[in-house]
Parts: structure tokens; C-alpha cells; sequence
């Protein structure tokens, strides 16, 4: 984002809407762009396949965990009925969209978060870090989930409706909440005349439902929008 603001790039993937501090940028550099939404995803709080004790987990019991000045060190301190044992925790590393989301999701403040966690910006890593520990849990897309089903358990959220599963519909309709969230591109606007990008945007829209769903994220109902809005 800071390069597509800068006008170093033409097109930008991004898993969060554009920060007004990164509008200001644009809009000083000369840059009008187009924000076009085209994926749906539900980040995933997982543990290890051998927890046993927790199968759902509030937003305020992950509140209790992830705020900055927590100070949870043990499953207990979450939940009395789970045991007494350290709690490992993963996430992605702080330039991530998902760690912005998440923390504002969960601790009402983007990037505001306890450090002391296992950061990683390539999930694979984050997958095997919790794989490999018992005790551990982490968040990522749910297209990770998705990948390693028989690495890892996925915990249901209870954001005061209910327990949620993160899953193909639920994320589909937002009733996975906070964690659903809408993916995008953003497009310079001054060089969508150019054939090359033309042509890009529109193989990248008209194939987006197929390939969204076929590496782990939920397409739209439908793009007619997102056609119109090129257009």
C-alpha cells in the first residue's frame, strides 16, 4: 500500500479497506484510485488437534488474551475450566492486513496488541508452530484453516449471538463475527486506460470466483457490481 499510494504500483492487493493517512498520501501524490472488492475471507482462531478442552471461545475471553497490556500466561486464566497450562501463542507479524483486523476486530484498536507471541509473516510457518505445540493457538485466513483441517482445530466464536464456525456460508452471509471480512484490489485509475492493465482487471474479475474459491477464500454472490464500477 505505501508503494500504490506513492504511484510506484498500479494495482494493490489488500485484506482491510484503505487508511485515511494512506488516502492523504494518494491524494498528495496525484493518485485517484478505484477500491474494488472482490473476496470474501474469516480469519481463523486455531489450536493444536490435541486441545481438547476448548471448543468455543468469546470475543471477550480473546480480548482477554491478545490486548496489549494482557497478561494471560496460562489457558486457565482465560477459562477456569481449562487447565493450568501455558498458553503458546502465533500470529502474523505487524505489517499484516489480518494483524490490523484483527486487533481492531478484538482489541477495538488496530495493531494494538501484546508482543510477546510467535510473529510470522508466511502462515505456513504459523501452521506448523501450532501443529507442533499442544498448548499453542494462532489466527490466520481461513484459507489456511482450510489447508490443514488435519493439522489443526478451529475454534468457534461466540461474539454474544452464538458459537460460530468459521465456514464457506458463514463467512459468505457475515454471520462469522468480527472475523469476516471483505478482500480487495485497488486500482490507480490513471492507468486503467493502459491495455495492459485493462486486460488484467478484467481476466482478474471475471475469473475471481472460480480462483477465490479454489485456494480457500468465498467469492461474491456475484461481480455485476464490481463489472459496473470498472466500467
Amino acid at each position: 500500500m505505501r508503494k500504490f499510494v506513492a504511484g510506484e504500483i498500479d494495482i494493490c492487493d489488500a485484506s482491510r479497506t484503505i487508511k485515511q493517512e494512506e488516502i492523504d498520501k494518494a491524494k498528495a501524490n496525484g493518485i485517484d484510485y478505484v477500491e474494488l472488492e472482490i473476496a470474501n475471507d474469516g480469519i481463523s482462531v486455531v489450536v493444536n488437534k490435541d486441545n481438547t478442552w476448548a471448543e468455543t471461545i468469546t470475543v471477550a475471553e480473546l480480548n482477554k488474551i491478545w490486548a496489549k497490556d494482557s497478561k494471560v500466561k496460562t489457558w486457565n486464566e482465560v477459562n477456569p475450566k481449562w487447565p493450568a497450562e501455558p498458553i503458546k501463542l502465533y500470529g502474523p507479524g505487524t505489517d499484516s492486513g489480518t494483524f490490523e483486523f484483527f486487533t481492531e476486530a478484538i482489541n477495538k484498536k488496530a495493531k494494538e496488541s501484546r508482543t510477546d507471541y510467535t510473529p510470522s509473516e508466511d502462515d505456513n510457518v504459523l501452521v506448523q508452530g501450532i501443529a507442533g505445540d499442544k498448548d499453542a493457538m494462532g489466527y490466520f485466513g481461513f484459507a489456511y484453516y482450510e489447508e490443514n483441517t488435519d493439522k489443526l482445530k478451529v475454534l468457534k466464536i461466540d461474539a454474544g449471538k452464538g458459537a460460530i464456525e468459521p465456514t464457506f456460508d458463514t463467512i459468505k452471509d457475515k454471520s462469522y463475527a468480527p472475523l469476516s471480512r471483505p478482500l480487495f484490489i485497488y486500482v490507480n485509475k490513471a492507468k486503467m486506460d493502459q491495455p495492459q492493465v485493462k486486460a488484467f482487471i478484467q481476466y482478474y474479475i471475471d475469473n475471481a470466483a472460480t480462483l477465490s474459491k479454489e485456494v480457500g477464500y468465498v467469492p461474491l454472490d456475484n461481480y455485476d457490481a464490481v463489472k459496473e464500477k470498472i466500467k
